[in-house]
């Protein structure tokens, strides 16, 4: 049996404005933070990007505040699009942590490396900094936060393995094979190397969970789990897995994914084969492989909502609902059309599914816009 446990990512918190992500909804949030709690779980996954730069601050309110230090831990991420000199570590660092109200950080990752972004953080020696942190105490364990195809990470891991404790990773049956995300050759590279692996979009953002009726009739064949718990369980499964993330946005999902974790089984061969084949099945349903993690919307020059365009299609794609059109209205309204889009491309850099987001939004404006 894994000792694999389930990790809070406050990414997806609860809000009481859909359109705006600073505004945590506190009084639940609070609530969710005080049921992972009682259920034995500790794993606290923040960054300074998320949420409009509240995360960090919302958690200080809601978890540092309330309970003793050494009764939780609590990963945040140094958002590499920041640096320009070295001297930025250290400053964003300091503003992580006041934020967050604490001394030291239980993780601390360099956030979302790729192509583009390792130039930045090795210019920056972002990967010297965080060592210096750990030999200070400062940061129990250090690592990154990967956002691109395996032959960057081995490059990564062949310099670097050295001083890294940890690999954060977006790993799900659904990316298992994918010739973009390429979640199993990550893995692998990460059991070669031999850092600890912390899971990252299990659900995909709730693609998994969201699935078209045909693929949901053939879950409930198959068992009486429920489809986010076969996602957490394929991740949480693997070798090397310490922490399965989960972005939750409510109590009831809270619940249940501590119910996963509390009375946990591993998959079994049989059940691998199954979810490559559902793999298969809501890939041919899906429109735009979007996870929905909200980091092209902040870079974007026209405040286009993006993720909310990107499900909306989706939705339209596999209902044809008319709510989607009433609901593409309202937020073409509110921010602006995806027919907006200058084609500045700013976006793609940093697309963690590396999506050609403009062309895509194309598609999007000829759908909605006609």
């Amino acid at each position: 049996m894994t000792d694999t446990i389930l990790g809070f990512g406050a990414m997806r918190l609860p809000q009481t404005d859909a359109n705006d992500p600073a505004t945590i909804e506190m009084e639940e949030f609070t609530q969710m933070v005080d049921y992972y709690m009682e259920q034995g779980f500790d794993y606290f996954d923040t960054s300074y990007a998320y949420h409009g730069e509240t995360s960090e601050d919302a958690l200080k309110k809601a978890l540092v505040e309330r309970y003793p230090r050494e009764s939780f831990r609590i990963a945040d991420k140094i958002p590499t699009w920041l640096l320009a000199k070295e001297s930025d570590n250290k400053d964003l660092v300091n503003i992580m942590l006041e934020r967050l109200g604490i001394e030291y950080f239980d993780v601390l990752l360099i956030h979302n490396i790729n192509k583009v972004f390792i130039n930045l953080a090795e210019s920056t020696k972002s990967f010297e900094y965080i060592k210096k942190l750990k030999d200070e105490g400062k940061a129990l364990k250090i690592g990154i936060s990967y956002h691109d195809k395996a032959d960057l990470l081995e490059e990564v891991l062949e310099k670097y393995s050295n001083i890294l404790d940890v690999v954060q990773i977006q790993l799900n049956y659904m990316d298992w094979n994918d010739l973009r995300i390429q979640s199993k050759k990550l893995h692998r590279l990460c059991v070669k190397y031999d850092v600890e692996i912390i899971v990252m979009e299990p659900i995909k953002g709730g693609t998994l969970v969201n699935v078209a009726d045909s693929v949901k009739k053939q879950f409930e064949e198959y068992s009486d789990n429920s489809i986010a718990n076969w996602a957490l369980r394929f991740a949480a499964s693997q070798e090397n897995v310490s922490v399965v993330l989960s972005g939750m946005s409510n109590l009831e999902q809270m619940k249940e994914n501590c119910e996963t974790f509390k009375d946990f089984t591993e998959i079994t061969r049989d059940d691998h084969r199954f979810l490559m084949k559902m793999a298969r099945e809501i890939k041919k349903t899906l429109a735009i492989d979007c996870s929905y993690c909200g980091y092209c919307v902040k870079e974007c020059e026209m405040n286009i909502p993006i993720p909310d365009f990107f499900n909306l299609y989706n939705s339209e794609k596999l209902y044809s609902l008319e709510a989607n059109f009433a609901n593409y209205g309202t937020a073409a309204a509110v921010n602006a059309p995806a027919s907006a889009c200058t084609q500045c491309r700013t976006c793609v850099d940093y697309c963690t599914q590396q999506l050609d987001i403009p062309e895509l939004l194309v598609d999007v404006a000829d759908l909605f816009e006609q």
